[in-house]
């Protein structure tokens, strides 16, 4: 990849289905675009170029050979749908010049001409960071302009164009969005009828979906249940397990981590489900039912042997589970048996814990609990929430995160980025005339608002706890291998406490927590050396913390290369290494430090050190998480409940498409983290403790009426970096000794 492309997002108004599967990079002025399989880059041609290449047709540009199959055949009949949609305009371009040729109205060729010229424009309120700022009381703005909204004119003109000239009739696809277009009240129908979470309109495969019914014309004859059931089934594993086949190709040369996803049902039966990860994908093994033995060690050691047996031991770099004692005890026999592999705790888990010892402290705890009196009043409220929203452009007031204790500390720093617009909506006109504001919970939600106190413990919190929040984004990527990135990201927390409190008797009660819960984790040497060879960081290192590091390297390379011989090429190799000499020293390799993943940096540059090269890429293409990978929509528990055995093993079989899709989708989908409700059903886990509220009364129910509550705002300002961005936190240098010894601590057992 060139190093000047900077990747960007794709916006909704891109409604071609290849968009779905191809990155889009800025080139100075010019967009270019990656496909997500092969990783072929497209300089020139568009979108229709690159669906050619994904359909498979000889065009300008090579055709695609990794591409699943279904997505090819979506591909060819997007393509054969576009011919058709050309013949019928050519069609329609003679009627159109028939009727204008009779039409008295002398303005219509104007509006024909500027059909679907309209842009929206947002001349909200923006949201204003305060982070930087701690003041005392101080007296706030009282006048802040209000937004106006210009809509599209799509509608608009193609109603003029229709009842200026009666012959000409508009398709269903040129039905606007919004209002009531048939389609989509059609589709809502069946979403309701048959009970499926409303964010199955999200998938990957939804839009493709549309494509290939729009392409069969209205003749369309519906699969029965017995063929979803039967063949198409069938075709779909073939698929998925072609999908896996190719991952597993990757397996060799960039190691995997093998995922142990623990879930307890309502029913207390407790399922586990094992999964491997690489870079390039995560994939789902299978699922079994250890509510007779989850506590017993033998049996979860048995378990893991086959599954690391299955994979290929030599291709696994460590095996990742909770830390409960049991998996402690297994993942001790697991090193033994296997010594070419690591046992690692979740360290996602870890991140969440040292958040909860955060919470649990008193002066956070009453100003998380102050927040959310104030959210559960607003979000409880029609009118209240649509009054907030117009104040803050659209933005919402809580931020949903990986955990519910990292949500406490994102929705905190949410809160103080809209610090003035809270504050000027309830001392608006606005405000003072809405009835909710004469009644306790909006007397109570002013005062807090105006409370300056509230706001300097707000921030503060927000300051020392957003390194952390930042890891644990990174850790739970699963679009980004976490391995070169943590121990920086624990060391920049720890250097932020520090900085913010400066007193050690201050910062030193957070640093404990923090160390406390990296206990667990220090017996793993992976971290250290990740960072070691993450060339971004090393190069921004003093050499005395190297020597300190490099310890944690050496095990690493004891444990995972072991040809002793090949052991002493990568200790010679790493001269090469720290002198940058060669190919690693060049211009081009210093630049892409900061460009280029560090495990892509290794497999570009590090031809002059193969042996260190192949061990940096291991080690650098590792996930540190467990968290996040489980499909609330997908019920496991139904194929351990079913006794008829073929149903079983069909059960069994769709649970393997649903699971493997569900996470091909989490690298895939394009959805924004601010385009989702809060108040979604979806979100009830994270985020029912800051909306929620405390009791729910007959009045409550009253005075709350969903359907005047304005819709959340696709295309709000963003408050948080890009989750691309999420290790430049990390670019400055590593120099706090004290810092590094805290995380090396003594070298324990496990």
């Amino acid at each position: 990849m060139e190093l000047n492309l900077v990747p960007i997002s794709i916006t909704r108004q891109k409604q071609d289905p290849a968009w779905n599967h191809c990155e889009v990079f800025k080139n100075g002025e010019r967009l270019q675009i990656k496909c997500m399989y092969c990783g072929k880059l497209f300089k020139g041609g568009g979108i229709h170029r690159f669906k050619e290449h994904l359909a498979g047709r000889k065009g300008q540009g090579p055709i695609c050979e990794q591409v699943p199959q279904g997505v090819r055949s979506v591909m060819q009949e997007s393509l054969n749908g576009i011919l058709v949609k050309q013949d019928k305009k050519q069609k329609l371009i003679p009627k159109l010049l028939a009727c204008g040729s009779s039409s008295s109205n002398p303005n219509i060729g104007g509006e024909v001409e500027n059909l679907g010229s309209h842009d929206d424009m947002n001349f909200g309120i923006k949201p204003i960071s305060v982070l930087n700022t701690l003041e005392g009381d101080s007296n706030v703005v009282s006048k802040v302009g209000r937004g106006r909204k210009r809509g599209r004119g799509r509608g608009r003109d193609w109603n003029l164009i229709e009842s200026n000239y009666p012959c000409v009739k508009t398709d269903l696809a040129l039905v606007p969005n919004g209002g009531e277009n048939p389609i989509h009240m059609a589709i809502g129908r069946f979403l309701y009828d048959i009970g499926v979470n409303l964010d199955a309109v999200n998938s990957v495969c939804f839009q493709p979906m549309i494509d290939g019914i729009a392409s069969g014309g209205s003749g369309v004859v519906p699969p029965s249940c017995n063929d979803l059931r039967g063949w198409i089934l069938k075709n779909v594993i073939e698929e998925v397990k072609d999908d896996i086949d190719r991952n597993k190709a990757m397996w060799g040369k960039t190691g995997c981590s093998i995922i142990v996803e623990q879930c307890r049902t309502k029913n207390g039966r407790v399922l586990l489900s094992f999964l491997v990860y690489c870079p390039q994908a995560t994939v789902f093994m299978k699922s079994v039912d250890a509510s007779h033995a989850v506590y017993s060690a033998d049996y979860l050691f048995e378990l893991l042997k086959q599954v690391i047996e299955e994979v290929g031991s030599e291709k696994v770099v460590q095996v990742i589970t909770n830390c409960e004692e049991p998996y402690l005890f297994t993942g001790k026999r697991l090193m033994e048996s296997f010594p070419s592999l690591y046992w690692a705790p979740c360290l996602a888990h870890c991140v969440d814990l040292m958040l909860q010892d955060f919470s649990n402290l008193e002066w956070i705890n009453e100003t998380i609990e102050q927040a959310k009196s104030l959210t559960r009043f607003i979000y409880n409220q029609s009118s209240v929430l649509n009054m907030i929203r117009k104040f803050t452009s659209g933005n919402d007031v809580v931020e949903p995160a990986l955990t519910c204790f990292a949500t406490n500390f994102s929705t905190l720093k949410r809160m103080a980025d809209l610090k003035l617009n809270l504050q000027a909506m309830v001392n608006s006109q606005d405000w003072l005339e809405c009835p909710y504001a004469k009644k306790p919970g909006g007397q109570a939600m002013s005062d807090i608002v105006n409370n300056s106190s509230f706001w300097n413990s707000c921030m503060l919190i927000a300051r020392i706890t957003y390194p952390l929040l930042r890891v644990l984004e990174i850790v739970g990527s699963k679009k980004r291998s976490a391995m070169g990135y943590v121990y920086a990201g624990i060391y920049r927390a720890k250097e932020t406490i520090k900085k913010e409190l400066v007193k050690q008797d201050d910062y030193m009660v957070y640093w404990n927590i923090i160390d406390n819960r990296w206990e667990q984790q220090r017996h793993l040497p992976l971290y250290a050396a990740g960072f070691f060879l993450n060339p971004k960081l090393f190069y921004n290192t003093e050499e005395h913390i190297h020597n300190d590091i490099l310890s944690s390297v050496f095990d690493s390379i004891e444990r995972l290369v072991p040809d002793t011989n090949i052991q002493d090429q990568v200790v010679r190799e790493i001269n090469l290494y720290k002198n940058a000499t060669g190919d690693l020293g060049r211009p081009m390799a210093v630049r892409a430090r900061d460009n280029l993943l560090p495990g892509e940096w290794w497999s570009i540059y590090g031809g002059g050190c193969p042996n260190l090269q192949r061990l940096a890429i291991r080690i650098l293409s590792q996930t540190c998480s467990s968290i996040g990978y489980k499909p609330s929509k997908i019920s496991i528990e139904e194929i351990h409940n079913t006794r008829n055995f073929l149903e079983r093993q069909r059960l069994s079989d769709l649970v393997f498409v649903q699971y493997n899709l569900y996470l091909r989708q989490m690298v895939l989908q394009k959805q924004e983290k601010d385009s989702l409700d809060p108040l979604a059903f979806n979100n009830k886990d994270i985020l029912e403790d800051w909306i929620a509220d405390t009791e729910v009364s007959p009045d409550n129910l009253e005075s709350s009426d969903w359907k005047s509550l304005d819709p959340p705002v696709g295309n709000r300002t963003t408050l948080t970096p890009p989750s691309d961005e999420a290790e430049d936190f990390l670019s400055t240098r590593f120099t706090d000794l004290d810092i590094f010894n805290g995380l090396k601590g003594v070298k324990e057992e496990i």
